[in-house]
C-alpha cells in the first residue's frame, strides 16, 4: 500500500501504473466478450438456490413457534414447549425422510397415497434430477415440521413428553403426508392425488399444512380435556396469561419473516411471481393484524396484545392458500377476513366450546386456514394465477372444489387425530397426573427449570 501511494505521488509513474494496471485488467477473462462468458447461474440452478434459500426460510419459523407457544404459557412449562419444538422437526424429518416422503409424492395408489421413493431410494446426486429431488426434499420437510408443530400448541401444559413423540411422529409420517398426497401428490412429477385432480387450490398450504394440524389439535384437546383451573364447576373459563408476552411478540415477527419462505417459495421456481406472492402475504398479515386488533378493541375495550398477535398469525395462515391466485386487493380483504375471524374463533372455542386450546393454534391454523382456502375459491383474480374465482365470473365449481377440499381433510385429521391421541391415552397414557401438572413440566417430565434462580411457583 505504500509504495502505491508513492507511485501515485509522482504524475509520470502514476500514468505509466494506471495504463499498467488497464492492461492486466483488460487481459483478465473477465473482459472476455459476454456470448464467450460461461454461463455461471443456469435457470435450474437457480430454482435449487431460490428453494434451498426458502426452505431455510422455513425452517426458521421453528424458532417463531417456540417463541410464541412458550411466550403465551406459563413460565414453569417454557422448557417442556421448547422441547416439543425440537423433536417436531429432529424426529419428524428423520420419519418424513423414511416414509412420509413417498407416502406424500410417490406414484398414487388410486390417488389416496403414494407409493415410492421410501428413504428417497433412486435419487442419485450426482444427476440434476437428483439434486432436484434432494433440494425438493428439504423444502417439504419443513413443511411437514410446520404441521406437526402447530399440533403442540393447542395440547400445551398437560401431554407427557413421550406420548407427544408418538403422536408428532406419527402425524408427520402418516397423517400430514397421506392427505397432503390428495392435493400435492404430483409435484414431484407423478399423477398426483384426487384433490388435485380436481383442480383443488391450496398453493402453499392454508388446509394442506395449517388446517391439518390446527384439527389434529383440535382432537388432542378433546381428548386430553382442560389444565386444572380452565374451567370452573359451572363450566365457566377462567384465563391463563402466558407468562412472556414480548417473547411471545418476537415468535410472531420470526414467523412473519419466515412466511416470506414459506409461500413465494412454494413456487420452487426462481421467477417473477415471487414478488407478488411476498405482497399478497405480507399484506394479509398487515390486515388481519389491525382486523383482530379492533374486533378485540369493540368487544373488551382495550386492543389485547396476544389477539393482536394471533390476528397476524391469521391473516399469514389465510392467504397461503392463494397467495398466487389473488390480487393485493384481495389479499387484503383475505387477511382482514382471517383477523376478525380468529377473535371470534378463540372465543367460541374457549366459551362456548369450552375446549381448553392455550395458544389459540386450532382457531389460526385450522379456522383461518379453512377460511383462506375457501376464499380463494371466491377471490381468485384473473390475472394471477391459473384459476377465476366465484366473485371474478370463475365457475360455480371452483368454490365447490374448495369446499369439498376443507371437509375431507377435515375429517381425516380430525378423525385421525381423535384415533391417535385415544389410542395412545389407552395404551400409555397421554396426560401427566394433577401433581405434575400444578409443578410444571418443566420440571417433572424434564428436571429442569426454563428460569432457573428466577421462576416463581403457583398452583394454578
Amino acid at each position: 500500500m505504500l509504495i502505491t501511494r508513492s507511485l501515485l505521488k509522482r504524475p509520470l509513474s502514476g500514468l505509466y501504473f494506471a495504463l499498467g494496471a488497464l492492461a492486466v485488467a483488460a487481459s483478465s477473462p473477465a473482459c472476455a466478450l459476454a456470448q464467450d462468458a460461461p454461463e455461471l447461474l443456469t435457470q435450474d440452478n437457480a430454482n435449487i438456490l431460490w428453494t434451498l434459500v426458502a426452505a431455510i426460510l422455513v425452517m426458521f419459523m421453528q424458532a417463531g413457534f417456540a417463541m410464541v407457544e412458550a411466550g403465551f404459557t406459563r413460565a414453569k412449562n417454557a422448557g417442556n414447549i421448547l422441547m416439543k419444538n425440537f423433536i417436531d422437526f429432529a424426529a419428524g424429518s428423520v420419519v418424513f425422510f423414511l416414509v412420509g416422503f413417498a407416502f406424500m409424492f410417490g406414484d398414487s395408489i388410486g390417488g389416496f397415497i403414494g407409493g415410492s421413493g421410501f428413504a428417497l431410494s433412486g435419487a442419485d446426486a450426482s444427476t440434476a434430477d437428483g439434486m432436484w429431488t434432494l433440494t425438493f426434499w428439504f423444502f417439504q420437510s419443513v413443511f411437514a415440521a410446520t404441521a406437526a408443530t402447530i399440533v403442540s400448541g393447542g395440547i400445551a401444559e398437560r401431554t407427557k413428553f413421550s406420548s407427544y413423540i408418538l403422536a408428532s411422529v406419527l402425524v408427520t409420517g402418516v397423517v400430514y403426508p397421506i392427505s397432503g398426497h390428495w392435493a400435492w401428490g404430483g409435484l414431484w412429477g407423478g399423477e398426483g392425488g384426487w384433490l388435485e385432480a380436481m383442480g383443488f387450490i391450496d398453493f402453499a398450504g392454508s388446509t394442506v399444512v395449517h388446517s391439518v394440524g390446527g384439527w389434529v389439535a383440535l382432537a388432542g384437546a378433546v381428548v386430553l380435556g382442560p389444565r386444572i383451573g380452565k374451567y370452573t364447576a359451572d363450566g365457566k373459563a377462567n384465563a391463563i396469561p402466558g407468562h412472556n408476552i414480548p417473547l411471545a411478540a418476537l415468535g410472531v415477527f420470526i414467523l412473519w419473516f419466515g412466511w416470506f419462505g414459506f409461500n413465494p417459495g412454494s413456487t420452487t421456481v426462481a421467477d417473477g411471481t415471487i414478488g407478488y406472492i411476498a405482497l399478497n402475504t405480507s399484506l394479509a398479515a398487515c390486515t388481519g393484524t389491525l382486523g383482530a386488533m379492533f374486533t378485540a378493541w369493540i368487544k373488551y375495550g382495550k386492543p389485547d396484545a396476544s389477539m393482536t398477535m394471533n390476528g397476524a398469525l391469521a391473516g399469514l395462515v389465510a392467504i397461503t392458500a392463494g397467495c398466487y391466485e389473488l390480487s393485493p386487493v384481495g389479499a387484503m380483504i383475505t387477511g382482514l377476513g382471517g383477523g376478525v375471524l380468529v377473535v371470534l374463533s378463540v372465543v367460541f372455542i374457549d366459551q362456548v366450546l369450552r375446549i381448553d386450546d392455550p395458544v389459540g393454534a386450532v382457531s389460526v391454523h385450522g379456522v383461518c386456514g379453512a377460511y383462506g382456502t375457501i376464499m380463494a375459491g371466491l377471490l381468485a383474480a384473473p390475472g394471477f394465477g391459473g384459476s377465476t374465482g366465484l366473485f371474478y365470473g370463475g365457475e360455480f365449481s371452483v368454490l365447490t372444489t374448495q369446499l369439498v377440499g376443507v371437509g375431507a381433510v377435515f375429517v381425516w385429521a380430525f378423525g385421525m387425530g381423535w384415533v391417535v391421541f385415544s389410542v395412545l391415552k389407552a395404551v400409555v397414557g397421554i396426560r401427566v397426573s394433577e401433581e405434575e401438572e400444578l409443578k410444571g413440566l418443566d420440571i417433572t417430565e424434564h428436571g429442569m427449570e426454563a428460569y432457573s434462580g428466577f421462576q416463581i411457583f403457583s398452583n394454578e
